[in-house]
């Protein structure tokens, strides 16, 4: 069965809005790596819709840094499944049943599949399909915005085991987790 990872970047103090801190060459290139290991992506409308169509772009027209048009180039070439009721897309759209579509997704043959954002991801954990998860830690209190996982609700914990970790020279933690 093909696993399911979640990846997302946060801040010392759990805030998982991007525009609250700054990547880097180190982060781009450690989530183009992780996008190198899967050939799918699924995600809900409102990270879909921050991915897509910008990335793809920067794919065509190699418009940022060396790192990030390597990341554009890797996410264009993934195949792209989006979590709407609303969201007309080219890509595969999930409307309904969304816990028995992403098990029918686990169960074709494949690499991994990639998934992050808050509430599609809340979900996913909350029905024990996320199999992996890659948090980088940003070396940043931001004191505001969305925070990671305020609504989900777990029967019980959900053990995890470190596997690996990595520090960047920006100060960034990598951190790799599996379901124990």
């Amino acid at each position: 069965m093909r696993k399911l990872i979640y990846g997302i970047n946060i801040s010392l103090d759990g805030c998982c809005d991007h525009t609250k801190f700054g990547g880097g060459a180190d982060v781009h290139d450690y989530f183009r790596e992780r996008l190198e290991e899967v050939d799918l992506i699924i995600y809900g409308r409102k990270t879909y819709e921050l991915m897509v169509p910008f990335w793809p772009e920067v794919a065509v027209t190699q418009s940022l840094d060396e790192t990030g048009n390597a990341f554009a180039k890797v996410f264009a070439e993934l195949k792209r499944v989006v979590v709407s009721r609303t969201i007309e897309s080219t890509d595969q759209v999930i409307r309904d049943h969304v816990k028995a579509e992403v098990l029918r997704l686990k169960q074709q043959p494949g690499k991994g599949i990639s998934t992050g954002g808050v509430e599609l991801p809340a979900r996913l954990i909350e029905w024990g399909l996320v199999d992996e998860f890659h948090m980088v830690v940003h070396p940043v209190i931001v004191g505001e915005g969305r925070r990671l996982f305020t609504e989900m609700s777990l029967p019980e914990n959900l053990g995890l085991k470190l596997v690996e970790s990595k520090v960047f020279g920006s100060g960034c933690v990598a951190l790799k987790y599996e379901k124990v």
